[in-house]
């Protein structure tokens, strides 16, 4: 078994690409302050590579503060029409992660830089929680309050918000770029007409709708002992898995079943292209924290088989929704005419190739998809191959569509 300095980092980075998020370390229930002022995305990772970079702040309609970086290349600039921007693409990171997860490897081999130099006015998504957006108008992170969501709210909210703010200053369509959790907000997004509306095309990598059939053996143990369930019992509402509680919650999940040394492929299924060398330089950034609901929904969709909203129990249900079911999302909703482009691995432990098709079943339009059958779940945003594999036919799928015709 690996030495306890090697296995921490290897547990923080799996957990940050199995959910998404990074922020300063908060206590596990929430409290915590900002210790000293943190540089933001474009001063830590974006500007010191070469590229310009832009922040933005955007409100919901519910009061989080999200933050937004507009990213371009000065060598973009030549591919314009008279130096002019070309066409905006969200990037839509994934559990326990942020808008980081786009620029953690070199401008060749990460998509953030790969879009921009491609000519694309790239925007980078943080949803609420996350270190790089920035609290809530009135709620403070040690009030519960604050973690009362879960992907629910980072589609209806979250996503709408940045794409509406999106829209209003590039007055343009929208590309949507997602990952893990960033492909199950854009989906349920997309099947609400005022949202998918302002979007002129998807690129979903490890797309998920459905998890009933995951086959990841920690997540399962977890899901087995309603671990959830208990962690929100216990009053915990916000999870970060930077913190020593929650690694130390990990470590108490491993056996001789379920060895610690192998705790990345217990969680994303083995890949072939991750470069762990880099792991300290990850750690950097990753994992930030989420919501306890948030893993609560996630949980209940893989008991369930269910792509619904939050389930609160009958009782409560009625009282939400006005019937003791949540009502489901509807993916027959999305318009047939949205260009969407997949691409999904064979060693994906947490997009399952049966879930896939389930959700491919539902669409109405049929979408252009890359299969890769030695792909894990951490390799569609990190391998070092993903520039050919799949970056560049994203691009030139984008591309089809018209909006670079002029270029």
């Amino acid at each position: 078994m690996m030495g306890i300095q090697r296995f921490f980092p290897t547990l923080a980075i799996t957990l940050s690409i199995l959910f998404g998020n990074g922020n300063h370390v908060l206590s596990f229930d929430g409290g915590g302050s900002h210790q000293k002022q943190q540089p933001t995305l474009c001063q830590e990772l974006i500007i010191p590579s070469g590229y310009p970079c832009s922040e933005y702040t955007t409100q919901t309609k519910d009061g989080f503060l999200l933050g937004l970086q507009r990213v371009s290349s000065s060598s973009s600039l030549r591919l314009g029409n008279r130096g002019e921007r070309g066409p905006p693409v969200l990037l839509l990171h994934g559990l326990f992660m942020a808008g980081d997860a786009w620029f953690l490897n070199t401008p060749d081999q990460s998509l953030g830089f790969i879009l921009a130099d491609q000519g694309f006015d790239v925007w980078v998504g943080n949803v609420r929680g996350t270190r790089w957006s920035h609290g809530h108008i009135s709620l403070s992170e040690k009030n519960k309050k604050f973690w009362d969501w879960s992907w629910q709210e980072l589609a209806l909210y979250d996503v709408a918000e940045m794409i509406n703010y999106i829209n209003s200053v590039t007055n343009s369509k929208i590309f949507v770029v997602g990952h893990s959790q960033g492909t199950i907000i854009s989906f349920a997004a997309f099947t609400q007409p005022e949202i998918v509306e302002k979007v002129e095309a998807a690129a979903l990598l490890s797309p998920i709708s459905y998890l009933d059939h995951i086959s990841a053996p920690l997540v399962l143990r977890m899901v087995k002992m309603h671990l959830d369930k208990m962690i929100l019992s216990m009053g915990i509402h916000q999870l970060n898995f930077k913190s020593e509680w929650g690694a130390n919650l990990l470590v108490s999940l491993c056996d001789t079943r379920l060895s610690c040394n192998n705790m990345l492929s217990s969680i994303t299924g083995k890949n072939c292209c991750f470069n762990e060398s880099r792991v300290e330089f990850y750690l950097e950034q990753e994992p930030h924290p989420s919501s306890t609901k948030n893993l609560n929904h996630l949980f209940q969709m893989i008991r369930k088989g269910t792509f619904s909203k939050y389930d609160y129990g009958q009782l409560k249900n009625m009282i939400e929704y006005g019937k003791f079911k949540p009502p489901k999302f509807d993916l027959s909703r999305i318009p047939e005419s949205l260009p969407l482009w997949m691409a999904y691995g064979g060693n994906d432990a947490l997009a399952d190739i049966a879930d896939f098709q389930h959700t491919l079943k539902e669409l109405r339009s049929t979408p252009e998809v890359i299969y890769l059958e030695n792909y894990g779940h951490v390799d569609f945003i990190l391998s070092l191959q993903a520039k050919q594999d799949l970056y560049d036919p994203m691009i030139s799928f984008f591309k089809s569509t018209g909006k670079f015709t002029s270029m």
